[in-house]
């Protein structure tokens, strides 16, 4: 009886310990995943995707489900299906600078430079006091077209609706660089 009792005591300490490596080993395994500094958060875009064209498919005058349709294809650089979509939702309220501006960066993207130049127009004249527009005007001129004097006037707008914070310093220093003849950085 003293053997059985060794023996399950033998059993129960080598269970015990393999289970504790195991859990050991699967918190180490979590704890490293969790902790990686610089990931961010794993997005299934065409999951996502796939659920807001369900949406818009049986409801197309759903805005908000075609700009967030719009967001996930620009996200996942798809930007021909982010143009058509905000193009959609544009339809429906083509008054909104947001949208607008998101469509340019992806009229930007493939090219089409007249495009975006003039969504980024119209999102400042719908908004004057929208800096997003702006900055990305000053973009198209200063990168795409090299029309300095055109970047320099769109971010010296930019500068006088957000004198402040990281995206007019950033501002500032292209247009210095621009000043001292430097070119695009």
């Amino acid at each position: 009886m003293k053997k059985e009792i060794v023996l399950l005591m033998v059993i129960t300490l080598v269970v015990g310990a393999l289970i504790g490596m195991v859990l050991s080993n699967t918190n180490k395994d979590t704890a490293t995943v969790n902790q990686s500094p610089a990931s961010a958060p794993a997005v299934n875009y065409q999951q996502k995707i796939k659920a807001l064209e369900d949406i818009v498919s049986s409801g197309a005058n759903n805005r908000e489900a075609w700009v967030q349709l719009g967001h996930n294809y620009f996200d996942s650089n798809q930007p021909l299906e982010a143009i058509e979509a905000y193009d959609k939702a544009l339809q429906l309220d083509g008054n909104d600078p947001n949208v607008l501006t998101d469509q340019g960066v992806m009229y930007r993207r493939i090219g089409w430079f007249d495009k975006a130049i003039a969504n980024f127009t119209k999102a400042n004249e719908l908004n004057p006091n929208h800096p997003q527009s702006l900055f990305n005007l000053g973009l198209v001129y200063r990168d795409d077209l090299q029309e300095i004097e055109k970047a320099k006037k769109a971010w010296n707008q930019y500068l006088q609706i957000s004198p402040t914070g990281q995206g007019a310093d950033n501002v500032r220093t292209m247009l210095d660089h621009l000043e001292n003849g430097h070119g695009p950085q």
